[in-house]
């Protein structure tokens, strides 16, 4: 991974707004202080959009950094936290995920990061070799990793845990965890709890006078919530709002090379030049055009035709989640295996939707198995095609 740099301009303002409250005189009795608490959760390793649609395309750590140092005047003074679940499951490509995304902390001087059941599934050290490698501050219940960290800001002392045992008078006790918004009413006391258990909360709620947000599910938005705090270090009043990270939002450039480091190291997990094993199941397009070529005609006109070449565009032609639903058949066997090996399985043809048409050529009275909006639904998910409809969307790709 790249080497970790200091460069940030949101790092170094909040470090002047440190020092200059240091050396400024004490707070006037009744003046009250702004801190804004940036925060995310529940990323479950979404490191970038899907990007399949407009809607879809919002988010990104890349984004995060860039709309993060490009607003830091405006922001700070602020604290920048991530509530855990971050990570996706402890798989080759899950453990590229974890560390591109820590070093994505690194990079962006996260104050406190959580860890939560999802980083509980991978083995022991993995991610605590990583932790020391990028100097990221984490917070857990777990012995290996702090249960806490305090921040000095603005005249405010500020707690921030993992731990629910760890209030502490005082201070502004920030909590995190992944417990559900159902599950919070025992906890008493705290001024404010981020959760990552992937609930969408539109606005904060107050239970037991805590002021309780949830990180926005895959990254999508960026929280931001601003405190007013009294004299006495509690708050007295707050706002919220949810910044978008659209494609109008530059990125940051170093956040970006992570993410190409990533890409090329998940194209390394398999050998693509080595032909595929096993019998052919699926026939491809070019064999159904024999029989329906009208048909082939309509469907080149359709974005399926051109499924492949957008992950080319994006760098992600050989990423395995994004493989399974830009290709015909990938990870079954006799389906696509690389575009060097397979090539005419690539993009969204007529099997993906209408089956496997190896038995058909061979008979044509075997029946295809039907489509349905199930069959659309494998890909056009609630999050990567969020204004799914299935009569709209079959119109676009309807065939007589």
């Amino acid at each position: 991974m790249i080497v970790r740099t200091y460069k940030y301009t949101c790092h170094a303002v909040r470090i002047c707004i440190y020092l200059l409250m240091v050396l400024s005189p004490v707070i006037a009795s009744g003046e009250e202080n702004e801190l804004n608490i940036l925060y995310t959760g529940s990323v479950s390793g979404e490191l970038e959009p899907c990007g399949c649609t407009r809607k879809s395309e919002s988010g990104g750590v890349a984004r995060r950094a860039g709309y993060i140092d490009g607003h830091a005047n405006e922001l700070s003074p602020f604290v920048l936290v991530d509530a855990g679940n971050f990570t996706d499951k402890d798989t080759p490509q899950g453990r590229l995920k974890a560390e591109a995304m820590l070093n994505a902390f690194s990079l962006m001087q996260y104050d406190a990061v959580a860890f939560m059941n999802n980083e509980k599934g991978f083995s022991p050290g993995f991610l605590e070799s990583l932790v020391k490698k990028l100097s990221v501050p984490v917070v857990a219940e777990d012995p290996l990793f702090r249960r806490s960290l305090s921040i000095r800001g603005k005249g405010i002392d500020i707690n921030i845990t993992a731990d629910e045992r760890d209030y502490q008078e005082g201070r502004l006790n920030i909590l995190l965890t992944d417990r559900p918004l159902s599950g919070l009413s025992s906890l008493k006391g705290w001024d404010v709890i981020i959760l990552s258990s992937g609930e969408i909360l539109d606005k904060p709620v107050k239970i037991n006078g805590s002021v309780v947000v949830s990180g926005y599910p895959e990254g999508k938005k960026l929280g931001i919530l601003t405190l007013q705090i009294n004299n006495k270090g509690k708050v007295s009043d707050f706002e919220h709002r949810w910044q978008t990270l659209d494609k109008d939002i530059m990125e940051d450039k170093d956040v970006r090379r992570v993410l190409k480091e990533y890409d090329m190291m998940v194209a390394g997990l398999s050998d693509n030049k080595k032909p595929p094993s096993g019998k052919t199941t699926y026939a491809g397009v070019s064999e159904c055009g024999k029989c329906h070529q009208p048909f082939v005609e309509t469907w080149q006109r359709t974005r399926h035709a051109n499924a492949f070449l957008s992950l080319k565009q994006r760098g992600k032609s050989s990423d395995p989640e994004c493989l399974k639903c830009h290709t015909v058949g990938f990870g079954e066997e006799g389906g696509f295996y690389s575009i060097a090996t397979t090539p005419e399985l690539a993009d969204v043809q007529c099997e993906v939707c209408h089956g496997q048409g190896r038995d058909h050529l061979s008979d044509y009275s075997t029946p295809l198995p039907p489509v349905t909006e199930a069959t659309c639904r494998k890909c056009h998910t609630k999050s990567n095609s969020p204004d799914f409809n299935y009569p709209v969307y079959l119109e676009k790709i309807k065939h007589e």
